[in-house]
């Protein structure tokens, strides 16, 4: 039996690490919240029982190792996780006779700030609790957090990054591709926080609310954990809200938290209790994972049972069809609910779920409805072959950890939507006035079907007017938008096709190799097309057999007749012709890395994401770095040189 525990431990750590790093590192989600907390307890309570904890253990384990593209610090005090209740009557008892704060334990990514004389000094991640990751340069540019504040002395202060729902929805809109969308705001915060380039984390909207005052040079809070509250909130901090409570008062401020997150804007898992009385708290000491001078308290995910209908296949712009699950109607949470997103194939498949099959269904964090568990899990729920939109073929596709559904027809109706989405985008045609609704609308009416249809849409113009969200002056500054896209450049119009992996550096590159002739370039052969450096077979295939489509090439030739290709002229001495870089860690000459990227490429060169046998050198300023792109430069005699080292030798 103790055998049987100890393997069941070993699996366990593994599938809890591995959904746990999805989920934070690669913003994918192979099981539910629910799953998860399932499992974790039962790991929790072999090991109390067995007396086996692994050293790679969940359980022991605080937060991941920081990522090799940020400079790395150890933090003086670490950071350690807090014990978790369900209980609102253990929260109760942990209080005794003592006075607490209660606030919100926010679902972002901590962040430790330190200001010296009365500046901003230093902004780092939480990491893995002992070292996290240098972030002073996206700190600066979060929405609220103070430059400089009426302390001279030094002051060290740690709170939560967060992107609020109402951001995140607004960032996810902007998004054309279903399956780039972010999975949530948690994800979509941490990857904007721990960007390279900090104008990415600007245009985030990223918030910073301050939950503990580790230390004020020369301050004396009286003992009082409210007053340090107060004084972060005097020195311009947004705090975490939160409540003084007593064993008297707690159950209805838990009442009051628990009614405010049904419309709270900012993402919050749960709540956190910390004793008022500073001293009393640090003189608890700490397990070897918790310090006792604190609790968190996660909400009782409220569980219904019901009948699964139908699962519902959703399709998206680009061929990915998502699965929905369709149930008896139940009352979660203080709304009605009948629908859950069931994510993708692994997951259907994990849940055994069969039309009919009794589930039980939660909100996570209070929100968003999933599925729990399948009480029957008869596994009868078969993978549509036929696109519910078009009827073409589907593929089952493995990204990344997860297995998803895709239409492969090319003539899908919902793929066209995407077709015409890219070709009026900002780096194609760039006509602005025409949203992937408002494309959606035209092509159901029948007002476009190829791309020269768009630069002809006065027919309709009485028609579109009466739309709903049009008018005369919106269908002024359309038709105006179109008229000025019809001076473009053929790198554009390259892009703007939508062949496949032809990206904006692959179509400038292509138009570069063939001197701007579009005819040498619907005409080249697999073979020649193959020995251009960064393309290889398979982009020279995709590109060869586009030109190869009778259908393609008639649609191009309709849409010259309405283009002017403006001259592109080459800038610069091509010194660098046909040679490959990799760009990694932070500039100090250059603003960010696509600005030395644009350097490179001016000049004939190209920038790629990982180093090979064909990179010329590796440009990173810490060329001491242990980082995953070092160890490959050295494994294959990749020079590594500085980013002053590169500009002497190749920009001069």
């Amino acid at each position: 039996m103790r055998q049987e525990s100890a393997d069941r431990i070993k699996e366990l750590v593994e599938l809890l690490n591995r959904a746990a790093e999805s989920y934070y590192a690669k913003d994918t989600e192979i099981m539910s919240n629910y799953e998860y907390d399932k499992l974790y307890d039962e790991l929790e309570q072999l090991e109390q029982e067995t007396g086996v904890v692994l050293a790679n253990s969940p359980t022991v384990k605080v937060g991941y190792e920081a990522v090799d593209e940020l400079p790395k610090e150890r933090h003086e005090q670490p950071m350690l996780s807090l014990g978790k209740t369900k209980s609102r009557e253990e929260l109760r008892d942990w209080v005794q006779e003592k006075s607490a704060l209660l606030s919100w334990k926010l679902d972002g990514l901590t962040i430790v700030l330190s200001y010296h004389e009365g500046k901003l000094a230093k902004a780092v991640t939480r990491g893995n609790g002992e070292v996290g990751e240098v972030i002073t340069n996206n700190a600066r540019v979060f929405k609220n957090i103070p430059m400089s504040i009426p302390f001279e002395g030094d002051l060290v202060l740690r709170g939560e990054a967060v992107i609020t729902y109402s951001d995140f929805e607004k960032i996810n809109a902007e998004i054309v591709e279903e399956e780039a969308k972010y999975k949530n705001p948690r994800n979509l915060c941490s990857g904007s926080v721990r960007q390279l380039n900090s104008e990415i984390t600007a245009k985030r909207n990223v918030r910073f609310y301050a939950f503990n005052l580790v230390s004020a040079q020369g301050m004396d809070f009286e003992n009082s954990k409210k007053k340090q509250f107060d004084f972060l909130a005097e020195m311009g901090f947004d705090v975490v809200e939160y409540k003084e409570v007593n064993k008297d008062t707690i159950l209805e401020a838990i009442d009051y938290f628990a009614k405010a997150i049904e419309t709270y804007d900012i993402p919050s898992d749960g709540l956190v209790l910390t004793y008022e009385d500073i001293a009393y708290g640090q003189s608890l000491g700490r397990t070897a994972k918790f310090p006792r001078h604190s609790i968190a308290f996660k909400w009782a995910d409220e569980i219904r049972e019901t009948t699964l209908k139908e699962i519902e296949w959703s399709p998206s712009r680009t061929g990915l069809i998502n699965p929905v699950a369709i149930f008896e109607p139940i009352e979660l949470e203080g709304t009605t609910v009948s629908r859950a997103s069931v994510h993708n194939i692994s997951i259907l498949k994990g849940l055994k779920l069969g039309i009919g099959d009794r589930i039980t269904v939660y909100k996570a964090n209070m929100i968003i409805p999933q599925i729990a568990e399948n009480l029957t899990q008869s596994d009868s729920v078969e993978i549509p072959e036929q696109c519910p939109v078009c009827g073409g073929n589907t593929q089952i596709k493995q990204i990344g950890d997860a297995k998803m559904l895709y239409c492969i027809n090319p003539q899908c109706e919902v793929k066209k939507i995407k077709a015409f989405t890219l070709f009026v985008s900002r780096d194609a045609l760039n006509m602005d006035g025409l949203s992937e609704a408002t494309l959606e609308k035209f092509i159901a009416k029948g007002y476009i079907h190829k791309y020269a249809d768009l630069f002809h849409l006065e027919r309709f113009k009485d028609e579109i007017v009466r739309m709903e969200g049009f008018g005369e002056k919106s269908y002024k500054n359309l038709s105006d938008s179109i008229e000025k896209a019809r001076n473009t450049t053929l790198p554009r119009l390259l892009y703007g096709l939508g062949i496949a992996n032809i990206g904006v550096a692959n179509a400038k590159m292509l138009c570069k190799y063939f001197h701007f002739d579009l005819e040498k370039m619907r005409h080249a052969d697999v073979e020649e097309l193959s020995q251009i450096d960064g393309v290889g077979e398979i982009i020279a295939t995709a590109f060869y057999e586009y030109f190869q489509d009778t259908t393609n090439n008639e649609q191009l030739d309709a849409l010259l007749k309405e283009l002017y290709l403006e001259e592109v002229k080459e800038e610069g001495e091509q010194n660098l012709a046909g040679k490959a870089f990799v760009i990694t860690g932070s500039l100090n000459h250059f603003p960010n890395r696509d600005a030395l990227k644009e350097e490179i490429e001016k000049r004939g060169g190209k920038v790629t994401g990982s180093v090979t046998g064909k990179t010329v050198c590796l440009i990173n300023n810490d060329i001491t770095s242990t980082s995953g792109k070092n160890k490959k430069a050295k494994e294959l005699n990749v020079p590594i040189v500085s980013e002053e080292e590169f500009m002497n030798q190749y920009l001069e």
